[in-house]
């Protein structure tokens, strides 16, 4: 019999468990905290005994998962009952850690009473309990739409009738006759008449939509429960700071907010300002080869002051793949052809004032493989039931310097976990979505290649397509504004530039 399942801590603390007999708190605490003491670091088993129970436990990074059975228990059962127990875990949780499981402890105790009953084990899989705990019943959603449908004929026939009863009305007026009496006291013709319009404007008012009225705000104070009163209150002290003088960022997810640390504008921005950015669409195949790359690159030019308007840009191009070059209709191309200077076609015209305006812009498309900037090499082997994944990135454009590099990899759902071997950088497990994310701060010459190793169950073609996403402040073709100059009197005018590079899509599939 099964007598209590647990995830601890390696000091015996635990952090949830759920009891299938009568126990007390104190009896499973003192359980636990005894289990530590009695485990023999020197051997290579997955059980300890008492003289009253017997632990089979599996470690999970810095906690255990304990199963605490009789001694008259099947080992072998309670083995496979501790693996499903384990696969369970990461479902619910993305990281084995202990605010982690206390977050989700209650899914994690569902889930464990759909796998044991009473102490005895449930026959279930993981898909099953998944299903079970989403509690999504086909019977229900056929009662709510045949209900549904009486309610939606309830209404046809409601308003059949009113039409029915407000013809017979109108037919009683216009005949001088007694309108038909409702009701089983015989009305006279007005309270008849009266009666009719009464029933087929309440029908009739049934079927009106309802608008709520505002509530009106009480002028006393008010102590009830408020929902969403912290998220005001969280409101009005931002509201503070911001009247105070402080500068509030809104974070709009974690994605964002990082790569806005990266690409954060300069501070001293001039009153010439350019942006530079380029997007990359990449496509390769998994075993070597480039089926397409597209880079799209411009030049954004934003003037805040007057005095600055009528000034020429010096163009730096040292590229050497082939770009294709476009310049905006209203710039000298002849100019921008013969010195790389972009000015307008009219030099006694301005350019706009605090608005972007596109000068340049470039592409280039091209499957040839040495212009891709990030290889990606994926090969997962299969060994036995699981999987051996190895995947490893290298640098190939060295000028480069990537930041903020996740590179992710889908997994086979319903296996739990991926196992990790060796890793360069950090990784994420996203069991909801049965994604791997390998995050890596910065790549660059210093740091150009890195590998990772993990294994599962599955097949080699559950880990394509692999994605890769970065932010760069340099760009990958060689298009810089070196100078700017005023068209009269050629004197060089202050200028800021922001540069990123980044990504639309970079798939191996």
């Amino acid at each position: 019999v099964l007598l209590a399942a647990a995830v601890c801590t390696k000091a015996g603390k635990a952090i949830v468990s759920r009891q299938f007999v009568e126990m007390t708190r104190t009896r499973i605490e003192g359980l636990l905290a005894a289990f530590p003491k009695l485990m023999n670091t020197g051997k290579q088993h997955t059980f300890v005994e008492t003289e009253s129970v017997r632990y089979v436990y599996q470690p999970m990074e810095k906690l255990y998962m304990v199963l605490i059975t009789t001694k008259n228990s099947n080992i072998l059962e309670d083995l496979e009952t501790l693996r499903l127990f384990s696969r369970v875990i990461p479902e619910y949780c993305r990281a084995l850690e202990e605010n982690e499981i206390s977050e989700h402890c209650f899914d994690l105790i569902f889930a464990f009473d759909e796998i044991v009953a009473l102490g005895y084990r449930e026959n279930v899989n993981l898909a099953q309990i998944r299903t079970f705990t989403e509690m999504d019943s086909h019977e229900e959603k056929v009662f709510r739409a045949v209900r549904e449908t009486q309610e939606r004929e309830a209404k046809a026939e409601m308003r059949r009738k009113a039409k029915e009863l407000q013809q017979a009305r109108r037919d009683a007026e216009r005949q001088g006759k007694k309108a038909p009496g409702f009701g089983g006291f015989g009305s006279s013709a007005v309270s008849g008449g009266t009666t009719a319009a009464m029933i087929t404007e309440t029908i009739i008012e049934m079927e009106k939509p309802k608008v709520a009225p505002a509530p009106a705000r009480p002028s006393g104070p008010s102590k009830a429960l408020k929902l969403g009163a912290k998220g005001k209150e969280v409101d009005n002290f931002v509201d503070k700071l911001k009247s105070e003088g402080e500068n509030i960022m809104t974070a709009v997810g974690k994605r964002s907010t990082e790569a806005a640390k990266v690409l954060a504008p300069p501070v001293n921005m001039e009153s010439v300002h350019m942006k530079i950015e380029e997007k990359i669409s990449l496509t390769c195949g998994r075993d070597g080869g480039l089926q397409n790359m597209e880079l799209h690159g411009m030049i954004m030019l934003h003037i805040s002051d007057e005095k600055f308007a009528r000034i020429r840009l010096h163009v730096e191009n040292e590229d050497k793949r082939g770009v294709q070059l476009q310049t905006h209709p209203n710039v000298d191309k002849k100019l921008f052809t013969a010195e790389s200077q972009i000015g307008l076609k009219n030099p006694e015209k301005s350019f706009p004032i605090n608005s972007d305006v596109g000068v340049l812009k470039w592409r280039l498309q091209t499957t040839e493989e040495s212009f891709i900037p990030l290889t990606i090499n994926c090969w997962p082997s299969e060994s036995g039931n699981s999987c051996d994944v190895n995947i490893e990135y290298e640098l190939q454009e060295e000028s480069l310097e990537l930041n903020d590099v996740i590179i992710t990899i889908p997994l086979p759902s319903g296996v739990g976990a991926p196992v990790i071997g060796e890793i360069d950088g950090e990784y994420r497990h996203d069991s909801r979505r049965n994604l791997l994310e390998w995050c890596l701060p910065v790549i660059d010459a210093k740091n150009k290649s890195g590998s990772l190793e993990f294994s599962i169950a599955g097949q080699p073609n559950d880990f394509f397509p692999v994605q890769v996403s970065f932010v760069s402040k340099k760009n990958y073709c060689n298009i810089q504004v070196t100078k700017v100059t005023q068209v009269d009197g050629n004197s060089p005018v202050r200028f800021s530039t922001e540069t990123t590079f980044l990504v639309d899509k970079y798939e191996i599939l």
